[in-house]
């Protein structure tokens, strides 16, 4: 294994000479994949209706085809999954990426061709290992096996061939990966690949603790549930007690920083290392390229062709985005891609901050449909982060999980904000932290700042301590434990905290 780990650690930062070519041409790069796109897509249904042979360049483009959300993309993606081709991209889709979302209970079936899995998913995940690589050149991370946590998948049974199969964007991965990445892993496909998650968790556990775990990759959210369950089955207080050579966990799909500390107290001292990714169903899209900074790396020669929209652009019919090049840090911005699985401006709801356009760098602010706004306060899933982050730091505290939703205004009543959260530790004063967590969104958020202002719009919020395994048994009820499923964080309803409080009142 030793050897292995030489020749693949000097495979891997070979790549990083073509990463940098892209950082130093950004623009060329992106315009060159726009123009592959459409040349292929052009005798595709869509690219038909659209005229792509007619088209250009980037503004022909953004003149012609409209920006998308899934529901206007649907009827198309609907043939798809029933069996037609040719309609969005001209090779066979024979994968989908089933994506439940956290505010619609309509599953999204997002279209996973050959092409994405090769140029996007694949090669981000070799880019990944050759920036860690180039950062850690001293790395024993291929001496051993990578820990895979991921979904389920199954039969499209919608597709009367039977030729295609949807499941977690992890699951389809995993089944498609080349031998020499399948190698690396652990555990069995198997078993990586179980539907019942409690069941799985077992087998996990099981299969994985005899094995050199060097690296883990999943999201924080299910990985730190195995790990704990590896160590009370174990009965150990620290992972590195169970795989001594355990150096970083590669991690995606949520927001790290509340679960920081709470890793930290299973994987003492300073070992252990955290690299953040950015790998949706729709593709990947950004890795952490600096020991210093979880900004990420915008990945351009990818088969993605990216345009942002601008806040005040998000709730009109048709919003204008904007390329690569008219962007400026800071700003709050909506994603929206065209890939080589024919999605085409299409909106994923995730919104981005730049941190740096030479080269450029991102950092996930949160989602299009999660927020808070009752009041014109517009707190996002980052502003929240940041402050429940804050908060834990300032009082001692460990959370599991969290959730919030606006109190809304009634009689003789004032609005506010409800805050349902699991602590592993708990607060050393829950006064302070309701505190600290309502003063830093006041110091971060100066909509939020002006509505609690004298409490006049806003009174300082309402937090419910909710008992260990709370949110579990919610995601269970709901069925949607493991995966890439996770806990909304925030909502301008109160579907999910009433549903919560309900659920505890009946215990």
């Amino acid at each position: 294994m030793q050897i292995l780990n030489s020749i693949l650690t000097w495979v891997m930062r070979k790549r990083i000479h073509q990463i940098e070519l892209f950082m130093k041409y950004p623009h060329d790069v992106q315009d060159e994949v726009l123009r592959r796109l459409l040349s292929i897509a052009r005798y595709t249904e869509f690219g038909q209706k659209y005229a792509f042979d007619d088209l250009i360049n980037y503004e022909d483009y953004k003149r012609r085809v409209p920006v998308h959300t899934y529901e206007q993309l649907f009827p198309y993606i609907d043939r798809l999954v029933h069996g037609e081709q040719s309609i969005l991209w001209p090779s066979e889709v024979k994968w989908f990426a089933k994506s439940s979302g956290t505010t619609n209970a309509r599953s999204k079936f997002i279209p996973v061709t050959a092409e994405a899995l090769e140029e996007s998913h694949f090669k981000g995940g070799k880019d990944l290992l050759s920036i860690y690589v180039n950062n850690y050149p001293d790395t024993q991370i291929f001496s051993g096996k990578g820990l895979g946590v991921g979904g389920s998948s199954q039969i499209n049974e919608f597709d009367p061939t039977a030729s295609s199969q949807y499941g977690d964007v992890s699951a389809v991965i995993m089944q498609n990966l080349p031998p020499w990445a399948q190698f690396i892993r652990t555990p069995s496909l198997e078993v990586a690949l179980m539907n019942n998650w409690e069941d799985k968790i077992e087998r996990l556990a099981r299969e994985t603790i005899g094995v050199n775990v060097t690296n883990i990759a999943g999201v924080p959210t299910w990985t730190v549930l195995l790990l704990q369950y590896i160590l009370e089955m174990e009965k150990k207080s620290s992972v590195l007690e169970v795989w001594p050579n355990l150096e970083v966990f590669f991690h995606g799909a949520v927001a790290f920083k509340p679960y920081r500390n709470l890793f930290k107290s299973i994987i003492p001292g300073d070992q252990m290392r955290y690299w953040e990714t950015y790998n949706a169903s729709e593709g990947f899209f950004g890795i952490q390229d600096q020991k210093d900074s979880e900004d990420l790396l915008l990945m351009l020669d990818y088969g993605v062709f990216y345009e942002f929209i601008p806040a005040e652009e998000w709730d009109k019919e048709y919003p204008d985005a904007i390329s690569l090049a008219d962007v400026e840090i800071g700003k709050n911005y909506a994603m929206v891609i065209t890939t080589n699985a024919g999605l085409w401006r299409y909106n994923i709801g995730d919104t981005i901050k730049f941190t740096s356009i030479a080269p450029y760098r991102i950092r996930i602010s949160g989602r299009t449909k999660h927020f808070i706004n009752a009041f014109g306060e517009e707190v996002i899933i980052e502003n929240a982060e940041t402050a429940i982050t804050r908060a834990c730091e300032q009082t001692g505290a460990v959370i599991d999980n969290f959730t919030a939703a606006p109190i809304y205004l009634e009689k003789s009543k004032r609005g506010g904000h409800e805050w349902i959260i699991e602590f592993r530790t708990y607060p050393r004063d829950m006064n302070e932290f309701i505190h600290t967590l309502d003063d830093t969104l006041r110091k971060i958020n100066s909509d939020y700042d002006a509505k609690r202002t004298l409490d006049l719009a806003l009174i300082a919020p309402t937090v419910h301590s909710v008992a260990e395994g709370t949110f579990y048994n919610w995601m269970k009820k709901r069925g949607k434990l493991g995966g890439q499923n996770k806990v909304p964080r925030l909502s301008n309803s109160r579907e999910f905290v009433d549903d919560i409080l309900a659920m505890v009142a009946a215990v």
